[in-house]
């Protein structure tokens, strides 16, 4: 359960212009002559005939769709068009904790039996069931699975019952009021939340907006009496400002029946209260603000200017949307060219256009700069913003963003029977809550093919100054306290954006005509090939010893995802040269490949779905990428060059250096940090491998140790494992595999990793951190010891995970009420030696924080006497299995399922073995798992506390 309060000028947010991603009717419009164009342009995009809308006699629509990816899933969603805007100034908060007494006690689900049963059948409560409260709307999620036909029907009384009939226990509200006081101290008493907090003023420009903010007050939210909320409730939870979206595996009448049956009785109040659209108003003149906090590790400006929104409903709104799109295609090629120079200024830059919040949106130019470098950083990006203003763009570069846009929307064409449900979903939420059009993928598709050749470049031109206006425009500096002296004032920011313009010449668009790959390879050939049936697996060995495992699977249409390892990584790095080592192939990477620079690469593989890197971990050398099944052969050559010409660029090093240098400079001021890298080192045993590299500058690396280092590691790929998974033809694949894999270098050096004798220390050790200004506190409990690692092994410690998950949860959360959201996780591995951690995580009051510590160990003591209940067993099983069914559908997981089983030394024989292995699973097993894993004397304290408690 979340607030949601996004303002993507903070964080620039870009989409691509496509809305729907389906429809039955194949549709597109020309505009040929002045008055088609304004007849077809103000002509509203149809409606996706794929999904059915109707409206109930009470006023409540719904959205029903069928789609099967994944099978035998659905998700729901209920829709209220009401959110923090609404409530009166008694009521401040309480639209967000009318969404969490949703979940403790309705009509037909008293109390949390709720949860409980939808736990029963494997969906879990954050993770899967939630729901999310902002400004304009509350948004409750159901994904559940279909072949439970009395889950599924029941799924709809839920829905109904948030709707119109929840309980307000009293009891249960005093319990809640000191969970959303934890979500705010665990989401809110921080730096970003304060920064925030002085930014709002300006970007909401004092509007009821900045008045209504989603968390509310403390005040009201510890006194409100039960009938506040009860009002709110009453007033707003109604069936007209209700949507049902509904979308999976079923059968829509059945659906459609369903959804009148449960929400047909639901009644309208007599006296209805008049739902207001708010705006923000526009400011007629720039408004600039510098915000300092002791805690602040970034400097950033961000000049936000705000433009009317408007919704796609029309053909004209969805060609301007597309021109949107270019634009910030090719200023983000500029910005991306502009940070491979030699040692740039800045961290992180983008400019574009982008939704800000409501019906506003906001043209941003957002930089971070290096320390110290403020002004230069922020001149440049204003420079680039500027020079589009004054000479425009170019010819080529809007062939290439118009060639990746389309490129774009066929890639989503070619998937329309593979998508994702909860794509569906949230265009309907958006049609629902603005009128966004839903036309469907292939009308949009064809929409874009058809046009896009007559937006041209003056328009673009046009567009870059439109956006560009000098009132209703916002200027954020965000700096470290400690550098206040040192930031500029508003007449010296002002002059800095009215001066950026001065001397900027046009730019050069460098063509890059070098192919990527000068000189076809010989190739090799497969010498081996087994083949099995029960995975659909193909086993290749090849004549230079590369072992690849072709995986083809039906998931997606346009989708191959690859991985290839070998064991050795920087365990190999003497420690003299280990510096050089860590960065080694983050260096080659930003260094381009064979003959062509990062810049001039990025412009060759411009719109084309190919994507392809190389790393350096500990214990392994990698390559990961995906790609189309037409773009198969560039991911190869691709491959081929990262082995056979990385490329040494020192102007990527400098970079390289520069960014980690700025990046490091304040990490001491976040509290956050501190504490994680207290729990890294403390957890390697203060190995200096795992505190030099996150802590050092890397003032003794060098760019010739970096390179030969990468060289060596890629040297030899007899030892090297690919994996490919997805939309593969194998009469296809092997050539291309004995082409390019089957030419890389072959040394055959039969290595594998060095065990440099990294260990979470023994005993029980108790570590505490005092940093930071809030009121707020964070807590790492952590079992570890040694391991027999075998599947079976894993399965138990993954059960132990989520019973001791629902353990801590209901103690600490339920009971306590002293945290929002507790996580339990668990780690384990072979490699460089079994072992296994289990960790308890939590945010809390600094004088909570024993308390609930021994509250924690209170649980696992009790587990470890006396096991799990037959309840907790079910719910880890069906939740286990339900998850597995989805994941053994995607391409993803596959990828990485074969990977790890083959980096074990476990070949898989079947796909589903780990369901089998939930037979093994029970209730003596999770008691005995307890005892093994949690019962010995390793247990380590993290505890973060702020400074001011001794």
């Amino acid at each position: 359960m979340t607030i949601r309060f996004l303002i993507p000028a903070l964080t620039l947010l870009f989409a691509t212009p496509s809305l729907a991603q389906r429809t039955a009717e194949v549709g597109a419009v020309q505009f040929q002559n002045a008055s088609q164009q304004s007849i077809a342009a103000q002509s509203l995009l149809p409606v996706d005939s794929d999904v059915k809308i109707g409206k109930l006699a009470n006023g409540l629509t719904y959205y029903i769709r069928k789609n099967t990816e994944p099978s035998k899933r659905a998700l729901l969603n209920l829709v209220v068009n009401v959110g923090s805007l609404m409530e009166d100034n008694n009521q401040l908060g309480l639209a967000h904790f009318t969404e969490h007494m949703a979940f403790n006690g309705t009509r037909d689900f008293p109390k949390n039996e709720l949860i409980n049963y939808l736990q029963q059948a494997g969906v879990k409560f954050g993770a899967d069931v939630n729901a999310s409260t902002s400004f304009n709307e509350t948004i409750y999620k159901l994904p559940l699975p279909t072949d439970d036909l009395q889950v599924f029907e029941k799924s709809f009384s839920i829905l109904a019952n948030w709707a119109g009939l929840v309980t307000f226990d009293e009891d249960a509200i005093d319990r809640e009021r000191g969970i959303i006081l934890e979500e705010e101290r665990s989401r809110g008493k921080n730096v970003a939340e304060r920064v925030k907090q002085q930014a709002l003023p300006l970007l909401l420009n004092d509007s009821h907006y900045a008045a209504r903010l989603p968390i509310g007050t403390e005040q009201i939210l510890k006194t409100f009496k039960p009938d506040v909320i009860k009002q709110f409730y009453k007033d707003w939870y109604r069936p007209n400002l209700q949507a049902v979206i509904a979308v999976g595996d079923f059968d829509p009448v059945q659906v459609e029946y369903l959804i009148k049956k449960n929400f047909s009785k639901l009644k309208n109040p007599k006296s209805e209260r008049a739902r207001v659209n708010y705006s923000i108003p526009p400011s007629l003149s720039t408004k600039v603000k510098v915000i300092t906090d002791p805690e602040q590790t970034s400097t950033r400006f961000q000049m936000i200017v705000r433009h009317q929104g408007t919704p796609i409903k029309t053909a004209e709104d969805l060609r301007k949307s597309i021109a949107r799109s270019l634009l910030n295609r090719m200023l983000g090629g500029r910005v991306a060219e502009w940070r491979q120079q030699e040692n740039p200024p800045m961290l992180i830059g983008s400019i574009g256009y982008g939704n800000f919040l409501a019906d506003i949106d906001a043209f941003t130019i957002a930089v971070t700069a290096k320390p110290g470098q403020l002004e230069q950083a922020t001149k440049q990006i204003l420079a680039i913003n500027e020079q589009a203003i004054q000479f425009g763009f170019t010819e080529t570069e809007l062939q290439r963003a118009k060639t990746s846009l389309l490129n774009t929307i066929e890639r989503q064409w070619k998937e329309k029977n593979k998508n994702n449900s909860s794509r569906y979903v949230n265009e309907y939420v958006a049609h629902f809550l603005k009128g966004t059009a839903i036309p469907g993928i292939d009308y949009e598709y064809n929409f874009i093919k058809q046009n896009l050749q007559y937006i041209n470049i003056a328009e673009l031109n046009a567009l870059i100054v439109a956006l560009n206006q000098t009132d209703n425009r916002i200027v954020i500096v965000e700096a470290p306290e400690k550098d206040k002296d040192l930031l500029p004032d508003e007449p010296m920011l002002l002059s800095w954006i009215n001066t950026a313009g001065e001397g900027i010449t046009p730019y050069q668009d460098n063509i890059v005509t070098t192919p990527l790959l000068r000189k076809i390879p010989l190739g090799g050939q497969v010498s081996l090939k087994k083949e099995n049936p029960k995975t659909g697996v193909t086993e290749l060995i090849l004549t230079n010893g590369v072992k690849v495992i072709l995986k083809p699977t039906p998931f997606k249409n346009d989708q191959i995802i690859i991985n290839g390892y070998s064991y050795g990584g920087t365990s190999h790095a003497p420690d003299s040269i280990y510096s050089s080592a860590s960065v080694a192939a983050l260096f080659v990477n930003r260094s381009g490949i064979g003959d062509l620079s990062k810049g001039q690469l990025n412009k060759v593989l411009s719109g084309r779905s190919v994507n392809v890197s190389s790393a350096i971990s500990e214990f392994t050398e990698s390559v990961s990428g995906n790609s189309s099944p037409a773009e198969l052969e560039t991911a190869m050559q691709l491959i081929y060059l990262l082995f056979t010409q990385p490329r040494k660029d020192s102007i990527a090093w400098s970079s390289t250096i520069s960014q980690h240098q700025a990046s490091m400079a304040n990490r001491a001021l976040n509290p956050t940090q501190v504490f994680q890298d207290t729990v890294i080192a403390v957890l390697n045993n203060y190995n200096p491998r795992k505190t030099k590299n996150g802590l050092t500058d890397l003032r003794d690396a060098s760019m010739d140790d970096a390179y030969q280092f990468y060289k060596d590691r890629f040297a030899d790929a007899s030892d090297f494992t690919f994996v490919l998974v997805g939309a593969l033809d194998a009469a296809e694949t092997i050539p291309l595999v004995e082409k390019y894999l089957g030419a890389l270098p072959a040394l055959h050096r039969k290595e594998s990793y060095i065990d440099a004798g990294f260990r979470i220390p023994s005993g029980k050790i108790r570590k505490i951190i005092h940093k930071g200004i809030e009121d707020k506190s964070r807590v790492q409990l952590v079992y570890s010891g040694n391991y027999t690692y075998s599947a079976e092994a894993n399965m138990q410690l993954e059960a132990l995970k989520e019973v001791i998950n629902y353990r801590i949860l209901n103690r600490l959360r339920a009971q306590e009420n002293g945290v929002y959201t507790p996580t339990v996780s668990v780690a384990y591995t072979n490699i460089p030696k079994a072992g296994y951690s289990i960790t308890i995580s939590f945010n809390c009051a600094p004088d909570n924080v024993r308390h609930l510590i021994d509250a924690s160990i209170e649980e696992i003591t009790n587990l470890k006497e006396n096991g799990p209940t037959a309840t907790e067993l079910h719910k880890f099983k069906v939740a286990q299995q339900r998850m597995k069914e989805m994941q053994i559908e995607s391409n993803v997981w596959w990828v990485y399922y074969l990977r790890e089983q083959y980096m074990q030394r476990d070949v898989p024989d079947e796909e589903l073995r780990e369901i089998q292995l939930l037979d093994t699973v029970t209730i003596h097993s999770i008691q005995s798992a307890a005892k093994q894993y949690t019962g010995g004397e390793n247990l380590i304290e993290f505890i973060l506390m702020p400074e001011s408690v001794d």
